[in-house]
């Protein structure tokens, strides 16, 4: 039975991801350079090592984000949770913006309108922001699929996304066309994911850049 510790408020994240790496040690996984900061911050948001061997990333894609992030891109989320736990402050510093749709009136109404869910009528909504947008998406497949419709239709071109929705139903089929498209993007394979897992990985790349 493991002992509790006094740990410091200020050494608990310390302490957890010095933890972590001694396990991916431990587990003989050598993660690559640039995307270490991302899969290690996921992992401590979720506490499953299963990530170390899901996550794909494009090529050279946390330099990409990182730059979109410092040209003032705005983030949109498919969930207010996810768009809550971005750190909106460091975005805001580099001119960005979070945004959700997804309790909008006005989303409802056009996703009865349409058959649609709401999740892909948000993704519709974010090409009236008029900046460069990366897409976060931690909990609807549909918004995936809507994104790589409009993507393919040339209607709104991403300057990335990242997928990981949760979920049993069209989850691993979305995340792969994602992974087709030409748009630089993050994703984790398979059914495993979520909101928190989205905000995650985009502040691990907020916290580098606010170094």
């Amino acid at each position: 039975m493991n002992e509790l510790q006094f740990v410091l408020p200020e050494e608990i994240e310390k302490q957890s991801f010095e933890i972590i790496s001694e396990e991916l040690k431990e587990r003989n996984i050598l993660l690559k350079k640039d995307q270490e900061m991302v899969i290690k911050r996921v992992i401590h948001t979720s506490a499953d090592f299963e990530y170390a061997d899901t996550m794909a990333f494009s090529e050279d894609a946390v330099n990409k984000a990182k730059e979109l992030i410092r040209n003032g891109a705005h983030i949109v989320t498919d969930t207010n949770m996810a768009l809550a736990g971005i750190n909106k402050k460091i975005l805001g510093g580099f001119g960005g913006e979070a945004h959700c749709f997804m309790a909008w009136e006005r989303t409802a109404k056009l996703a009865k309108e349409s058959n649609t869910t709401r999740a892909a009528v948000s993704m519709e909504l974010a090409g009236e922001i008029g900046k460069p947008l990366i897409f976060a998406v931690g909990n609807a497949p549909t918004a995936l699929v809507r994104l790589y419709e409009m993507i393919e239709a040339k209607v709104l071109i991403p300057e990335f996304i990242i997928g990981v929705p949760v979920g049993f139903v069209n989850v691993v089929a979305a995340k792969e066309l994602i992974m087709r498209t030409k748009v630089p993007y993050i994703v984790n394979r398979g059914r495993k994911g979520g909101s928190n897992v989205a905000a995650a990985i985009c502040n691990a790349i907020l916290y580098e850049l606010g170094r």
